[in-house]
């Protein structure tokens, strides 16, 4: 190749391993990569804060499969985008964030926004690396990726310092390597098989990454076959159609009770691809970590995670799909089980998801409901973290995979980027951000990006002049004692239409149907501001019943 500077090497390597799409704030410190980026073939969406930017990387890679990419500034940027990085690491998100540096003279100067990005970066990250010359971006990027989607897969930070991205360079393309075979005997996939059809109580939980819609299809079609149970890890509900009669729903942060008791209950467990953490275990107490008389096999594409905190009968280190694939040609059929054990766990979900009074004259459990009845079946709703996300986990019915984007991570402000990601990469799907007020007004300043680049998503505000999950722990253990939760709120419906977008406000439930209709039509991005009654605070309680004690 003919000399590039290091800003066009990189540029071009990026487009080599497949990537259309950055998300960037931009900085001096990587100006030759943002004019490699100007005429390549790939899209620089620009954002408005680092942690929109490396979020909207992050629902990217959840969307297509693929890395996301953001890039952003030392120092300060670096810092923001952190947020986004923590996401992928959680949920085992491939991403790749590029972090301008200072020259490398001024190294260890304690100059201008200098930062030790390897070991600010490393605890949460799968691999953080500065590329010390211009001829081996090539070398690391392929690196990065390969490392970023592997195994267990997430986050990879690479360090650009500034005069390495205006150096140039004589260097061949690099290109992308494939990744290892993961395989599963066929001796392994029977004994799996075995385990579930003797089981007198199984329940298959599905969870973690590297899942596709064939895998989900696949899976459904076992569960049938096998008459099994399925419940999904929290934030995976769309890893299985839950109008399917054998989902048992979803072991999330306020989880149905019944459910809980299911997992406690089961004589075998088959986890397929989740860690099954602290949130599906309500705080490790569902399931004894060592000296449990329960078989539980569990599957996950790391070696080191595979019956790491569990005491599994058996571990297989590979994607689910394997083995998910092998089962499904196993051709077994769903044994007599005397306690009527699926019957039960459909019943349980079943009388879950009907929806309860709760004071206001907006239900959330309505507003979802007909959310769910109404958008199509590869719609994509996404969200954040918050006590208005559990009536999503509960009235709402994904039935395709692609279609949730949220953050296992429990990261306030998520929806409105992974929105926006989700829109730009489908736009010809209906992509509804459900959020907070106080989770939207953490990215509130991406509206614009939204603006800027026509993602015509639709953000349903749940306002209740608070944060709500905080609120609600802080009246179970300190009733009445009001400190640090309280909100007061901007006209959200106004700031849409200040962005050049539409904005609409819902007071009572029966208006909701027409101002959703609004929005969407309107062919812009749009807010609509629910205003619901702050006593509505969870999904069954309410603050009266929390601060007496009895909820």
């Amino acid at each position: 190749m003919p000399n590039r500077h290091g800003g066009k090497i990189l540029a071009d390597q990026l487009a080599i391993h497949g990537c259309t799409r950055v998300f960037s704030v931009p900085g001096e410190s990587f100006l030759p990569l943002l004019d490699g980026l100007y005429d390549s073939s790939i899209d620089n969406i620009v954002c408005r804060h680092e942690g929109g930017a490396s979020m909207m990387a992050d629902a990217t890679a959840k969307v297509t499969g693929q890395p996301g990419v953001a890039v952003v500034t030392r120092g300060p940027g670096a810092t923001n985008a952190a947020s986004g990085v923590h996401v992928a690491m959680h949920d085992s998100t491939p991403l790749i964030l590029l972090i301008g540096q200072v020259p490398r003279d001024h190294r260890h100067r304690d100059s201008f926004q200098e930062m030790d990005f390897e070991k600010f970066y490393g605890p949460i990250t799968k691999w953080a690396a500065e590329i010390p010359e211009a001829v081996r971006i090539p070398e690391f990027v392929a690196r990065s990726y390969h490392i970023a989607r592997s195994g267990r897969p997430g986050p990879v930070v690479l360090a650009l310092p500034e005069d390495m991205l205006h150096d140039t360079a004589d260097v061949a393309d690099g290109r992308p390597r494939p990744l290892p075979t993961q395989s599963v005997s066929a001796e392994h996939i029977v004994e799996v098989g075995n385990a579930l059809h003797a089981a007198s109580k199984p329940l298959v939980v599905v969870g973690g990454s590297q899942w596709s819609g064939e895998t989900s299809r696949q899976m459904q079609q076992i569960a049938m076959d096998c008459g099994l149970p399925v419940a999904a890890s929290f934030r995976r509900q769309h890893y299985f159609d839950n109008r399917h009669p054998n989902y048992a729903g979803d072991l999330s942060a306020g989880m149905n009770p019944a459910l809980a008791q299911i997992v406690k209950d089961s004589d075998c467990l088959l986890l397929l691809g989740t860690r099954l953490g602290d949130i599906e275990t309500r705080g490790f107490s569902l399931l004894e970590v060592t000296g449990t008389d329960k078989q539980i096999i569990q599957i996950h594409p790391d070696p080191i995670e595979a019956g790491r905190i569990w005491e599994t009968a058996k571990s297989i280190a590979a994607p689910p799909a394997v083995v998910v694939e092998g089962l499904s040609r196993l051709n077994h059929k769903a044994p007599q089980r005397s306690s009527g054990w699926l019957d039960h766990c459909q019943t349980v979900q079943r009388r879950w998801v009907e929806p309860v009074e709760l004071p206001g004259s907006v239900q959330m459990s309505s507003v979802v409901s007909w959310l769910s009845e109404n958008l199509d079946d590869h719609d994509i709703v996404t969200n954040g973290a918050g006590n208005y996300a559990a009536f999503l986990h509960r009235h709402f019915r994904y039935r395709n995979f692609g279609t949730q984007v949220a953050p296992t991570s429990g990261s306030m402000g998520y929806g409105l980027p992974a929105a926006i990601a989700a829109k730009l990469e489908h736009r010809e799907r209906t992509v509804v951000c459900m959020a907070g007020d106080g989770c939207l007004q953490m990215t509130m300043n991406e509206f614009s990006t939204a603006v800027q680049y026509d993602a015509s998503i639709v953000v349903v505000v749940a306002n209740n002049g608070m944060y709500g999950t905080i609120r609600m722990h802080q009246e179970r253990h300190f009733p009445g004692r009001v400190s640090g939760t309280e909100l007061c709120n901007p006209d959200f419906a106004s700031i849409a239409r200040a962005h050049g977008g539409h904005g609409e406000v819902v007071t009572k439930t029966a208006e909701f149907p027409s101002a959703f209709r609004r929005a969407r039509e309107s062919g812009c991005p749009a807010i609509i501001d629910l205003k619901l009654d702050p006593e509505a605070i969870s999904t069954s309680s309410t603050m009266q019943k929390i601060r007496a004690g009895d909820a």
